[in-house]
């Protein structure tokens, strides 16, 4: 076998391979770190073994295994995580099948180890009432009052994943023309309308965030003046949401992140008569094996789609006519997916 150590292998994997070769970005590089960092922790611990005396030989096909079972059996992983996991050493060994040959052989056996099935969950979103108790309830003032209210907004308003968020810059903001450049996954920059609501906290909050309003700036900040992360986000998210009653309609699992605000502005916009394939290009997940022909949906469809299911907050109209859909199995399968 070669001399290779399995330091200097590493430091290519995630400096070389997924960083320059993959191009992913920071927040999937993460992703990767924390689950190589469990796994050579798990077989330091196995080995009794500093993890700077781990070597190649050490990464085994039964340590994979009993990695696998400690996440589920110790950590109390749930199966997605479990899953996400190995799909992360899947790639790991097949790396390292390409720098060493002589690893094929246990890289093809971790390759053949499946991914659990997971049953779909039940999808968690929240009514139009909710959101109406939701915003009347927000604070109006405190030092943090409008920073959230616009947080919360936004969310619901684009359907944002949280990373997303967490990436906004004031770069990516069209105010006079009521649009917002997101980069999503893949690499993926794709256009969302905002409402007039939206625009004018969103002005607001720039104008009186304590840093100056250059392009390359964050939009919403800690109290340390840095931008808010993933962990932040949903903090805030559950600090507002976890006293808010439930409507009579609403699931009984009452965990709000800021996930269930992207499930919400789906929803709603299917509860508005907007047409999947509008819904799909607006959240950042067109799938490419679906059997439809897609074409590009362009932001005029985007605008005219959020005029129909725009929150009347404070006001006494009722909600739009809902639509038939929350039996059909197929939809609730890709709402899942969002």
């Amino acid at each position: 076998m070669k001399s290779e150590n399995l330091g200097q292998l590493t430091y290519s994997f995630f400096i070389d391979y997924l960083a320059v070769q993959k191009g992913l970005r920071p927040a999937s590089i993460k992703s990767y770190r924390d689950t190589i960092r469990l796994f050579l922790k798990f077989v330091s611990e196995a080995t009794r073994r500093k993890i700077t005396h781990l070597s190649i030989r050490d990464l085994t096909f039964e340590r994979v295994k009993g990695f696998l079972h400690y996440l589920e059996s110790d950590r109390k992983n749930h199966i997605r995580t479990r899953n996400h996991r190995l799909a992360i050493l899947h790639t790991f060994f097949g790396y390292i099948a390409m720098r060493i040959p002589e690893m094929l052989a246990i890289s093809e056996q971790v390759a053949g180890i499946p991914m659990k099935r997971v049953h779909p969950p039940e999808t968690s979103f929240l009514e139009r009432e909710d959101i109406s108790a939701l915003f009347a309830r927000l604070p109006s003032k405190g030092l943090y009052a409008l920073r959230d209210r616009t947080l919360l907004l936004f969310l619901y308003n684009t359907g944002a994943r949280v990373q997303e968020v967490a990436d906004l810059r004031i770069g990516n903001l069209d105010l006079d023309g009521s649009r917002v450049r997101l980069h999503g996954k893949g690499d993926k920059w794709r256009t969302c309308p905002l409402w007039q609501e939206t625009v004018t906290l969103l002005k607001t909050l720039i104008q009186q965030n304590p840093i100056k309003a250059l392009p390359e700036n964050a939009i919403f900040l800690s109290q340390n003046r840095t931008p808010l992360t993933r962990f932040g986000i949903y903090k805030i998210v559950r600090r507002h949401t976890d006293s808010l009653p439930r409507s009579k309609k609403t699931s009984n699992q009452w965990h709000i992140s800021p996930h269930v605000f992207r499930h919400t502005a789906a929803v709603h916009l299917l509860e508005s008569g907007v047409e999947v394939n509008v819904i799909r290009n607006w959240l950042g997940h067109v799938s490419l094996d679906t059997t439809n022909h897609y074409a590009e949906i362009t932001t005029r469809m985007k605008e005219a789609a959020l005029r129909v299911c725009e929150p009347k907050i404070n006001s006494s109209q009722g909600s739009p006519k809902r639509i038939a859909w929350r039996e059909d199995q197929a939809l609730l399968s890709w709402l899942d997916s969002l």
